[in-house]
């Protein structure tokens, strides 16, 4: 098929366009009645927020019940032909059902709906038609009226799943707001991702410590100190005094540097090769706070000792770590 590019680009501007002024265009239908008794009713909610709808509304019901998750309040998604068919048992006398529907007359709406309100359960509806049997078994309505769709035929869920979304996510949002949930709740809930390892994640978290701790005393010798840094291969060794506090590192570069410049280093001491009083941070040091440590100098290094609050090495950090973690 041959289209015009510009034409192609048109199309999707359309759309594109038209859902925009159906956002702008329900604003105006609703009231600020209406959120505020949502809001007052979800951020009161002593249980979770069942999210429900059919279909592409179902769609936009689990990913809404995701959105309020990760943002604090707790929610899940109920799908009402299942929920007539067992799945209502998961509903608890303290939830809240917010139900998702343009129609609002899907006969598996209408009959989860009736058994909920049976139920006593409170029912907020972000509905499409106001008048519909849905609105009439709901507490609250927030209208999600559109004037059309956004596709060709003005049939597929388009601009009125857009709507749908849009509401349910402003009023997450609104919540989260209001409870104060901050970066590092957030973190929580998301301990996979970026932002979660970089709140959450410390320095000792990702301390290898299973092959032996790289640690040895300045009396060593130094075929100690090549086996110390050998056998757990974190390319280094702490150095320490008789007190076991740290005094110096001796990197896989500071051997080779000091072969170059001795040759035979066997028969040296540890304290002529080893960098003297390095750089070092203390357990509970967030981990993308020694990357940056690490990695924000004219001379980048690639190991990191890890002391106590006693100045007493825990472990050797590594960059390739950090970078493995995904900060």
């Amino acid at each position: 098929m041959n289209f015009d590019k510009e034409a192609i680009y048109e199309y999707f501007k359309n759309s594109y366009q038209l859902q925009i002024l159906e956002l702008q265009s329900n604003l105006e239908h609703i009231t600020k009645d209406s959120i505020l008794k949502a809001i007052d009713i979800i951020i009161n909610c002593k249980g979770k927020v069942a999210c429900s709808g059919m279909g592409k509304s179902g769609l936009i019901a689990q990913k809404l019940a995701a959105t309020f998750s990760s943002l604090g309040t707790p929610a899940f998604f109920l799908h009402p032909g299942e929920a007539l068919h067992g799945d209502l048992g998961v509903l608890q006398k303290d939830d809240i059902v917010l139900i998702i529907a343009k129609s609002g007359e899907s006969e598996e709406v209408v009959q989860m709906l009736q058994v909920v309100k049976k139920m006593g359960n409170t029912i907020i509806g972000i509905l499409g038609n106001t008048k519909s049997r849905a609105a009439k078994l709901s507490d609250v309505i927030i209208n999600a009226f559109v004037n059309r769709e956004a596709d060709p035929l003005n049939l597929a869920p388009t601009s009125s799943t857009t709507v749908s979304l849009v509401i349910g996510d402003s009023l997450a949002s609104t919540i989260a707001k209001l409870k104060q949930f901050k970066p590092e709740n957030f973190a929580f809930y998301h301990p996979a991702g970026q932002l979660g390892k970089r709140l959450l994640l410390n320095v000792e978290d990702l301390l290898i410590l299973d092959q032996g701790e790289p640690i040895i005393s300045i009396n060593a010798t130094m075929k100690e100190l090549i086996e110390t840094i050998t056998k757990p291969n974190l390319g280094g060794a702490i150095v320490v005094d008789d007190n076991k506090k740290i005094i110096g590192i001796v990197t896989d570069g500071d051997l080779r540097r000091a072969i170059l410049k001795f040759g035979n280093i066997l028969d040296r001491k540890i304290e002529e090769i080893m960098t003297k009083n390095p750089i070092r941070v203390k357990k509970g040091t967030k981990a993308i706070d020694a990357l940056h440590i690490m990695e924000d100098r004219p001379s980048q290094i690639s190991v990191l000792p890890v002391v106590d609050d006693d100045d007493r090495p825990i472990g050797l950090l590594r960059i390739h770590d950090l970078v493995k973690a995904g900060l």
